[in-house]
């Protein structure tokens, strides 16, 4: 039997991104390490003969210092998506107007940078809103990958405000949707097509495992790793095999994060899994993608988009 299809994407946030995300000072700075994890990745992605969605931030393409390394992304074969400009989280709070202008400022930084004007988008944090879903369907967007169907967005939200330190009340009024609500868990895995004014939009969920609505995405795989590599390495077997009985073509997240350690930034030791060294953490992604590769055949998304669009029309479901 022909393995069914995985589709595999990277949301290439930068330093900065995560820095002021957190609320911590100098992100206005627009740190980067771009120049680092993009050609690590590539080399990653090579060496299994996978090609993925890379979904780019509209600061990051809008900055020629990081044209060179941003070119090698299409040149190596893969596919780039809208990651939106500013990385925003709180982008389902923006205005038609302000959404229009920032897909289309994105669109013209990432074409300048890439070669490639994107059709493809996903929300920072997983942001996304009726009149976001509108405006995508009107410019032409093949798809949106914005939603992220678990119950573990408010405990996500508890542990960042945890973490995070000196944010103003208007920053915290800002991010009090982060990672979603506790209803989300309820939004199908499987992709469907969003009905807005302006014609259907078909939705590619990131996917989190059947019934239990648990994230599996890499973040997640490492974060357990850190505690007990079988543990992490048995749920991902597990996950991967409900995902195969409930007939669900996962579309597996990656980061930038996944391929870094405490060697290469000592700026992001919030997260657990970057207090660990980055060879550690390569050495685990190895071990996930071959299990991974051994029961799925992994695509991009537009692939994977292209394929759904060859078979009967999802469901629909109301912006």
């Amino acid at each position: 039997m022909p393995k069914p299809l995985c589709s595999l994407s990277l949301d290439l946030d930068n330093l900065w991104s995560y820095l002021k995300t957190h609320g911590d000072a100098g992100w206005d700075q627009y740190p980067s390490y771009l120049e680092i994890v993009v050609p690590r990745v590539l080399r990653f992605l090579a060496a299994r003969g996978l090609k993925i969605t890379w979904f780019i931030v509209g600061k990051d393409a809008d900055a020629t210092e990081h044209h060179a390394v941003l070119r090698t992304i299409p040149d190596a074969g893969h596919e780039v998506g809208n990651h939106s400009f500013h990385h925003e989280p709180w982008l389902h709070l923006y205005s038609e107007e302000e959404i229009e202008a920032e897909l289309a400022r994105t669109e013209d930084a990432i074409e300048a940078a890439t070669g490639v004007r994107p059709d493809m988008f996903r929300g920072p944090g997983f942001s996304h809103s009726p009149t976001l879903l509108n405006v995508l369907a009107r410019r032409g967007y093949r798809f949106d990958a914005s939603t992220f169907p678990t119950f573990l967005g408010p405990l996500a939200r508890l542990y960042y405000f945890a973490t995070a330190k000196g944010l103003t009340a208007e920053e915290k009024e800002k991010r009090k949707k982060l990672f979603g609500k506790l209803s989300d868990g309820f939004q199908p895995l499987r992709p469907y097509t969003w009905t807005t004014p302006s014609g259907p939009l078909l939705e590619i969920p990131v996917t989190t495992m059947p019934v239990f609505k648990v994230p599996i995405h890499l973040s997640y795989l490492l974060f357990l790793h850190g505690y007990s590599p079988w543990l992490a390495r048995t749920y991902w077997r597990f996950a991967l095999g409900m995902c195969r009985v409930f007939r669900v073509e996962p579309s597996i997240l990656l980061h930038p994060l996944d391929f870094m350690g405490n060697d290469d930034t000592d700026r992001l030791n919030f997260f657990p899994a970057m207090r660990k060294p980055s060879s550690e953490k390569l050495a685990a992604a190895s071990e996930f993608f071959a299990i991974l590769m051994e029961h799925f055949r992994c695509v991009p998304m537009g692939e994977h988009a292209a394929a759904i669009a060859a078979r009967q029309s999802p469901s629909l479901v109301p912006a």
